[in-house]
């Protein structure tokens, strides 16, 4: 193998926040934590979702919102990345498309500050937790439909938004498409990060020979709502080789896609996927369903 054969390493850097409901507030907490990623070496710096506002009163929300030609975090965070020369990743903004739509919008900016990719999260979060707590995401926002695999240097990235974290067939689809890198900003609640953020996000590094980048909001927000934190950075072989608590604050770690090939060798399942059919009691027939490609 000559060197210009060898997989690429990447340092990186993942935000971990506190966001409130004040985007002049949260902007100068990502900007100050992303300065001290790229202080500390990394060259790729991911943010969690929402990075620019935690509200769950729509009206409030939709007052506050902007459109994204408009927006004033995503513009500073271009200008952020243009001045210390990296690649960074909004893990997402709440951004306004119509008076009363929003999407919960990824953006990956480049060392010159230019846009390469823009991802809509694709999976809405409408649950009832249980204990009181309970998220209706489509009543305010419009879902994705596209997957998107972006490239930060020679090192392909998919990006994904929280929630979709609970849709294995979305990271397959991905490291089908190239992905060696899976990213999920998020703003896990408390009571399910507790139970599944980190099976989960191993779960899906392991099943797809990739390392997963997880920045995440942490503890208690202004608008009462309290999410996990924990921001993860996992190997493809299903490692922690990084973990953030509950502050506000940052990890870092370097990647290797050399890991994501001796991943990939040992357990080759990328190349096994076949087509199926499900049968189940009262169907007049056969349920075709495709697993991953062959």
């Amino acid at each position: 193998m000559t060197s210009s054969d060898t997989p690429p390493t990447l340092r990186v850097g993942l935000v971990q926040m506190r966001s409130g409901r004040e985007a002049g507030a949260n902007l100068e907490a990502a900007r100050a934590l992303v300065r001290e990623a790229a202080r500390d070496g990394a060259q790729y710096v991911q943010t969690p979702e929402t990075t620019n506002l935690m509200e769950l009163d729509r009206a409030l929300l939709f007052d506050k919102l902007a459109a994204e030609e408009d927006d004033i975090t995503l513009a500073a965070l271009r200008e952020t990345a243009r001045e210390l020369k990296i690649h960074l990743h909004i893990g997402s903004l709440a951004l306004k498309v119509s008076e009363n739509r929003a999407v919960n919008r990824a953006f990956l900016i480049d060392p010159e500050g230019e846009i390469t990719a823009r991802y809509d999260k694709i999976h809405m979060f409408d649950v009832d937790l249980g204990n009181g707590e309970s998220y209706r995401e489509s009543t305010a926002y419009r879902p994705g439909e596209r997957a998107v695999v972006a490239e930060v240097g020679a090192v392909p990235l998919g990006l994904t938004i929280c929630y979709d974290l609970r849709f294995p067939a979305l990271y397959r689809a991905l490291a089908e498409a190239g992905a060696k890198v899976l990213t999920v900003p998020a703003a896990f609640t408390r009571p399910t990060g507790e139970a599944h953020w980190q099976v989960l996000l191993r779960a899906r590094a392991i099943e797809n020979g990739a390392y997963v980048l997880a920045a995440a909001q942490g503890g208690r927000h202004e608008n009462g709502r309290e999410t996990y934190g924990h921001s993860l950075i996992v190997d493809p072989w299903g490692r922690v080789i990084a973990e953030g608590g509950t502050d506000p604050g940052i990890i870092l770690a370097e990647i290797d896609l050399a890991e994501v090939a001796s991943a990939r060798a040992r357990i080759p399942s990328l190349t096994h996927g076949r087509r199926f059919e499900v049968a189940g009691p009262g169907q007049a027939g056969h349920l075709h369903v495709v697993g991953a490609s062959s």
